[in-house]
């Protein structure tokens, strides 16, 4: 007799994106779903776009004006998916097991299991509508020019990767740093303003500036968005002499981690 499918009720979470506000309701993943996140890991672009997929056919439960991929896309943050992320990886592995950690006294590596629910923290963004947001920001060694900061979205991350990752001179790592300028503004001597906002020319800018501008940029991006998110902290307690710390997880690290050693 053919398999037909089996009647399987998949557990469920509920995650409350700490940006955008917004509720989404998870089910763990199943082996296939597993296998074609593994099949991804080739080009920051496959990941990306993978990853997006697999979180958005994932939710079972959405807000009513997310209606396909692309609004999904649109109306969700970077920081958003790290909570979503989160919320799968909770649901379905339920565990961290085996995490690296290196103890700051003795320098020993030891590995630590821990249950994923007991590391989680959330900072909720404060005002209404984080994604209409900029905040402009004066450069204190670039005189008269202005950079305008925002919170990326999953769009945005995926429309730069996919039409810069390939330009020569421009890395992956550049063009997610420079996702959270929307544009640079430059006051010329006659007085007018002159305006950069395609996204090689805010690169090109990005790259022209003195240290301590991009200071200022990551500054302002903090204090305004990029502290508000998840955090998944875990204190541990050395093997070999006894000292205790409290550790950051890389939760994305260990989400592809976790897939391999299924």
């Amino acid at each position: 007799m053919p398999f037909k499918g089996f009647n399987i009720q998949y557990p469920e979470y509920e995650v409350i994106t700490p940006q955008t506000k917004q509720s989404f309701t998870v089910r763990s993943m199943n082996v296939q779903e597993e296998e074609r996140l593994k099949g991804s890991l080739v080009t920051a672009l496959k990941v990306a776009e993978h990853l997006n997929t697999c979180l958005y056919d994932s939710i079972i439960k959405k807000p009513d004006h997310i209606t396909d991929l692309d609004t999904f896309m649109r109306n969700t943050t970077l920081k958003d998916r790290d909570a979503l992320l989160y919320g799968l990886y909770h649901i379905t592995y339920e565990e961290i097991r085996n995490y690296q950690v290196k103890c700051t006294a003795c320098g020993h590596t030891y590995p630590v299991t821990v249950q994923a629910s007991s590391t989680f923290n959330f900072h909720a963004y404060p005002e209404k509508d984080i994604l209409t947001v900029k905040h402009k920001v004066e450069l204190p060694k670039s005189k008269g020019v202005f950079a305008y900061i925002k919170q990326p979205t999953l769009f945005d991350e995926l429309y730069a990767i996919k039409n810069f990752g390939n330009n020569p001179g421009t890395t992956i790592d550049l063009i997610t740093e420079t996702l959270i300028i929307d544009k640079f503004e430059q006051e010329t001597e006659t007085g007018a303003t002159v305006s950069y906002t395609d996204r090689i020319d805010v690169i090109d800018a990005y790259m022209a500036l003195p240290a301590k501008d991009k200071r200022a940029i990551y500054q302002t991006y903090e204090e305004n968005f990029g502290k508000y998110g998840i955090e998944l902290k875990m204190k541990s307690f050395c093997s070999s002499c006894g000292k205790d710390d409290i550790y950051n997880i890389e939760l994305v690290e260990n989400f592809f981690r976790a897939l391999y050693s299924a």
